[in-house]
């Protein structure tokens, strides 16, 4: 059958590029100025079409040629601008980079560039949100700028730790439970100076029958003055008589050691931070049991959950020193408490940070000058109490006086001046 349109033949001889031709080049590529595409809709030259044996939609393989010169824009038929570039022939880069067409490639690096952006501004909008929500809670009521006659503010940060058996919110249940009794107002339990300086953190406990002389002072309610009289009494007195102000300025007056933030924390609120983090683990070198606290545990490894954590920090009739091993206890517990707190576990889950730090900040009372950042930097110094990076100790005391403990002054000069100078303290306490 003859393939040629309109009566055309082929080179009966062979020579299929012509009649009469003695080059081995088809006669177009020598004569032609265009290189001839297949023969489709809309093509206008007069020349006839190729076989479908010779055409490059029919699969036929062109040989390559040479160019003559005749036009720069067309160099042979096997560069890819004659017939386009494989499957779809419109030369579509699908990111595989061989012309086919198809799926994309994923972009990756995109992914991941965007995925890291929104989990950054999500966290962001946590961190803030969490800040103000936070911040909202803190209840600052105390007015340090209503104490008088201040000493010098040294290098580092003190903070002025109390534990009040504060029943405030507590039901009647409530108070059976945690052995609080149902007394009304409230006093202090348990006191502390926290030093946060460039030597480490340093923990001393101030024993709540410690001697102390109450100083003239302004009333926290009445501004009125009250001139000191000499008189002498316990430290937790102080805060019985005119609350926090004139407790920061009886240690202040006593010690003169300035105290630049004030904290409190009532018993509910410190048995709902144990409660909300699962309990804290203790190493009780030896069983303790005390009716009036309410303590009974054997010794070893256990875990307190909040009712025996008030127990335990609570107890002093078990102790042949009674005060002063308590406050042991106390520092013991609450640095561990930090300690076990300040973990991956708590802080990025947020089913126990929240509570932990809802149940602080609700019963929570700090200084009207207490910021967010000055409570995280004083918990974190309280683990690193444990954490080997520093050192906690008892008020160093020379002996009784009618039942009321009476400090070591010479050993409490030496003590003020190390915090004060920010140095390592070496005075050792009972």
């Amino acid at each position: 059958m003859n393939e040629w349109p309109n009566g055309w033949s082929g080179d009966q001889s062979g020579n299929r590029y012509g009649h009469g031709s003695g080059s081995a080049e088809p006669e177009g590529a020598r004569a032609m100025r265009q290189v001839r595409r297949d023969a489709g809709p809309g093509y206008q030259r007069s020349e006839p079409p190729l076989p479908p044996s010779m055409s490059p939609r029919g699969g036929a393989t062109v040989p390559p040629q040479q160019s003559q010169g005749y036009d720069d824009a067309y160099d042979g038929y096997n560069t890819g601008q004659v017939y386009g570039g494989g499957r779809g022939g419109d030369g579509y880069d699908d990111g595989y980079g061989d012309g086919r067409g198809g799926r994309p490639r994923p972009r990756w690096g995109k992914r991941i560039k965007w995925t890291v952006i929104t989990l950054v501004a999500v966290l962001a909008v946590t961190s803030v949100a969490t800040y103000f929500w936070a911040d909202g809670k803190l209840r600052r009521k105390v007015d340090l700028s209503k104490v008088i006659d201040r000493p010098e503010t040294g290098d580092g940060t003190n903070y002025l730790i109390v534990g009040s058996d504060s029943r405030e919110g507590m039901t009647a249940e409530q108070k059976r439970k945690l052995h609080t009794g149902s007394a009304e107002g409230k006093r202090t339990d348990s006191m502390m100076i926290l030093h946060d300086g460039s030597n480490g953190p340093t923990l001393i406990s101030l024993p709540r029958d410690s001697d102390v002389e109450i100083p003239t002072f302004v009333g926290s309610d009445s501004g009125k003055k009250y001139q000191g009289t000499g008189r002498h009494t316990k430290l937790n007195a102080a805060y019985a008589e005119d609350g926090p102000e004139l407790l920061v300025r009886t240690v202040e007056y006593n010690t003169k050691l300035h105290i630049d933030h004030y904290v409190e924390i009532g018993f509910a609120g410190f048995a709902n931070i144990v409660d909300a983090i699962g309990g804290v683990e203790m190493d009780l070198p030896k069983a303790i049991k005390d009716k009036d606290s309410g303590a009974d545990f054997p010794a070893g490894k256990q875990t307190l959950n909040g009712q025996q954590a008030l127990a335990y920090v609570r107890t002093r009739h078990a102790f042949a020193q009674q005060d002063l091993d308590r406050t042991k206890n106390q520092q013991k517990f609450l640095a561990t408490l930090a300690s076990q707190t300040a973990t991956p576990a708590t802080v990025l889950n947020p089913f126990k940070l929240y509570p932990t730090m809802g149940a602080g900040l609700d019963t929570l009372v700090v200084d009207k000058d207490m910021s967010l950042w000055s409570l995280g930097e004083m918990f974190f110094a309280m683990k690193g109490v444990t954490g080997g990076e520093g050192k906690s100790m008892n008020m160093p005391v020379s002996g009784s006086n009618g039942g009321n403990l009476v400090w070591d002054k010479a050993k409490l000069a030496q003590l003020v001046q190390q915090l004060n100078n920010d140095e390592k303290v070496t005075v050792s306490g009972n």
